[in-house]
């Protein structure tokens, strides 16, 4: 085994971390008390070459493998779940789908203005009563003559309703050629007449990211707006979500890198007692008990990445990886609260908001119980 990092990944996480800490850093507070989404920013990011990283260059991306990019998602998580949030649910959900089954047209339609930072997609799944159960959807598509005319609702839709959103894929109920309700997957572009879509604000957590309520009502997109097949919309959706997966556990993994890295420098600055209370036991076994889960899901994720690089099947572990990854974050970032104190609770402190950032990552893309149900099955049960 060689877990040696390529000097060209090695030489993508000095980059990104550099650029998260000298751009979104100073920044991340302000955008996350004021719940602004940073157009400036996302353009940053796409500059950076962060958008469609995995795609070949004739279609705008990096021609990257996934490590590479889940190495990215990582850097900015470390500094702010925000921006790796619009990161992660462009590349994962919004780019991924068109790439792996659009037409040619629609591929050199949409991915290369998607690439640049200047335009976002999102992934059109999860409705008020659809949530786990994806296929509870109750969002239709009916072909009339050479149009689909949509009408539904989707709810906490990441890019969805910022000004640079550009469209959404949509799985929506149809028929097939025998009259069967299936499901299926339809572009819909911003602008389309009926299609609407309202941020959704009051939220907990990734404050400065667009989380979007998505209204369809007889929105008429042409016959050729279907991605993939007729019936394939429910196969389209799960296999984003297993590539999505990678990088929600990316975001766990940075996140608790980043919430370590804040509790031990305030353990190694506040003193008590008369001296660093990194020095107490107690403190110190909390800090290497951090240390310690941080590598593991390090390993778990970059394994289901070379899994996945080296086309191995890598469905269970990108589940583990998503479920382990969430989890620790979930410790450490509750683990460097209490080594910070009544401070940790005060938003003038950066663990703060890694608290409350990490709360979504064991309910998005698939809830902890469902990556457990997931490897369940997946093994045999």
């Amino acid at each position: 085994m060689n877990f040696d990092l390529t000097d060209e990944q090695n030489l993508i996480r000095e980059t990104v971390r550099d650029f998260a800490e000298r751009e979104i850093k100073p920044r991340a507070r302000e955008l996350d008390e004021e719940a602004e989404f940073s157009p400036d920013l996302t353009k940053q990011i796409g500059e950076l070459g962060l958008f469609g990283m995995n795609l070949p260059e004739k279609y705008g991306g990096q021609g990257l493998d996934t490590l590479s990019y889940i190495i990215a998602v990582e850097e900015i998580a470390r500094i702010d779940g925000s921006q790796a949030a619009t990161l992660a649910a462009h590349n994962s959900l919004g780019i991924f789908p068109l790439y792996a089954y659009g037409t040619e047209k629609q591929k050199m339609k949409y991915l290369p203005q998607l690439c640049t930072g200047e335009g976002l997609w999102s992934f059109g799944l999860t409705e008020p009563g659809a949530g786990s159960d994806s296929r509870g959807s109750k969002t239709t598509a009916v072909l009339d003559g050479d149009e689909w005319v949509i009408n539904g609702s989707k709810i906490f839709i990441t890019n969805g309703s910022v000004d640079i959103s550009k469209g959404c894929t949509v799985q929506a109920v149809s028929s097939n050629e025998n009259g069967k309700k299936v499901f299926s997957t339809i572009l819909v572009e911003k602008g389309t007449p009926g299609f609407t879509a309202k941020s959704m604000h009051g939220k907990m957590m990734w404050r400065a990211s667009d989380t979007a309520e998505l209204f369809f009502d007889d929105v008429r997109v042409p016959k050729e707006n279907l991605l993939g097949k007729v019936g394939e919309g429910s196969h389209i959706m799960l296999h984003t979500l297993d590539g999505g997966r990678l990088s929600i556990g990316a975001m766990g993994l940075g996140a608790a890198q980043g919430a370590f890295e804040l509790a031990l420098a305030y353990a190694n600055e506040r003193k008590q007692f008369g001296k660093p209370i990194s020095k107490f036991q107690i403190n110190a076994f909390k800090l290497a008990d951090m240390a310690l889960k941080i590598e593991l899901a390090r390993n778990l994720l970059y394994k289901a990445c070379w899994l996945k690089d080296n086309d191995r099947p890598y469905s269970k572990e990108a589940a583990m990886s998503k479920l382990y990854c969430s989890e620790i974050a979930k410790e450490v970032a509750d683990e460097a609260v209490q080594i910070h104190g009544g401070y940790g609770l005060m938003k003038d402190y950066d663990v703060e908001r890694f608290y409350r950032d990490q709360r979504l990552l064991q309910i998005g893309e698939g809830t902890s119980e469902i990556q457990r149900l997931v490897i369940s099955r997946l093994i045999g049960c």
